[in-house]
C-alpha cells in the first residue's frame, strides 16, 4: 500500500499509531480525538491546515516535544483540526511541560469563569475588523461601568449628579 492511500483512507496503517490515549501528550490526545471524532486522516487535516502531513503526523505522534509548535502552525493546525485556537495554544504549551493554573479545576467553574473563558477563547476566531468592533464595546462598557461608579461616589459624598442637576 502506498502512502498515499494509507493517507486517506479511516482504518488504513496509520490508525495503527493511534497510541492508548493516557501514554499521549495534550496535543496529541486533542489531534487524535480529532481525528477519530470526524473520521479525518492526518492527510485530510494537513490539506484543511495547509501544512505538510509530515507536519501533522510528527505532532500527533511524538510524545515529548522539546518546545511547542510555532504560532502560525499552531492556527493552522487549528483550522485543520476545525478546533479554537486557545484550545490548540494551551495543548501544545501542556504538551511541553508549560501548564496554566489559572483555571479552577473541571467542574467548579462558576458562570463569570466559563463566559470569560469563552470570550477569550472565541477572540482569536474573530476577524481583526470584528476584534476592533468588540474592543471598542468592551471600551464603551468600560467607560459606562466607570461613569457609573463616579455618579454613585458623588452621590455618597454629597455633590449633585449630572441627572439632578439637569431636572
Amino acid at each position: 500500500m502506498t502512502a498515499h492511500a494509507a493517507d486517506d483512507k479511516p482504518g488504513a496503517p496509520e490508525d495503527a499509531a493511534l497510541a492508548p490515549q493516557d501514554n499521549m501528550n495534550p496535543l496529541q490526545r486533542l489531534i487524535h480525538q480529532r481525528l477519530q471524532d470526524q473520521g479525518w486522516s492526518y492527510g485530510a487535516v494537513a490539506r484543511r491546515a495547509g501544512l505538510p502531513r509530515s507536519t501533522v503526523y510528527t505532532l500527533a505522534t511524538t510524545r515529548n516535544l522539546v518546545r511547542p509548535p510555532r504560532p502560525a502552525t499552531i492556527d493552522a493546525l487549528a483550522k485543520g483540526l476545525g478546533a479554537p485556537v486557545s484550545v490548540v495554544r494551551i495543548a501544545a504549551a501542556e504538551s511541553t511541560g508549560l501548564h496554566y493554573y489559572d483555571r479552577a479545576p473541571t467542574g467548579q467553574q462558576s458562570q463569570d469563569d466559563r463566559e470569560r473563558e469563552l470570550l477569550i477563547a472565541s477572540i482569536d476566531e474573530l476577524s481583526p475588523d470584528d476584534r476592533r468592533h468588540v474592543a471598542a464595546l468592551v471600551e464603551s462598557l468600560r467607560n459606562r461601568a466607570s461613569s457609573l461608579a463616579h455618579h454613585s461616589i458623588g452621590q455618597l459624598a454629597g455633590t449633585p449628579s449630572c441627572s439632578a442637576s439637569s431636572s
